[in-house]
């Protein structure tokens, strides 16, 4: 701490900061203010459960409601037609394939193989190995 001394080598300066109007600032504490709900109303109003998500829901919705307005879906009705027609297509190529492979199964007949016991003196049915050329 020092001691006072009558002979200064500065003058005493007063450490002012010059506050000034921010409108990017001001826009979005506004924002900030609209999502958490809160208002001039509403500064007093004492706090209701679901209120600030109500508040978010609604300007979700409001701006969705915007953006919508802006940009039209005429072709999303255009590919589902043409997703329609496609899966139309593969059931009209694949049904006769289909149908002819449920005929085969249920035609095939049952081969019965009969069990009998083992012979040590029978012959030895030989294959010929086909994956060998």
């Amino acid at each position: 701490m020092g001691l006072f001394t009558p002979y200064k080598k500065s003058a005493n300066k007063f450490s002012y900061i010059p506050r000034f109007y921010d409108p990017v600032k001001e826009a979005r504490e506004l924002r900030r203010r609209e999502l958490r709900g809160e208002s001039v109303e509403t500064d007093n109003a004492e706090y209701t459960p679901g209120m600030y998500l109500r508040t978010q829901r609604e300007a979700r919705a409001e701006r969705r409601l915007n953006s919508a307005g802006r940009r039209t879906n005429k072709g999303s009705g255009l590919i589902m037609v043409a997703g329609a027609l496609l899966l139309l297509l593969f059931a009209y190529m694949l049904y006769p394939r289909i149908m002819e492979l449920l005929s085969m199964s249920g035609n095939r007949q049952r081969v019965q193989t009969v069990v009998e016991e083992f012979d040590p003196y029978a012959p030895i049915l030989i294959v010929p190995n086909d994956y060998e050329e």
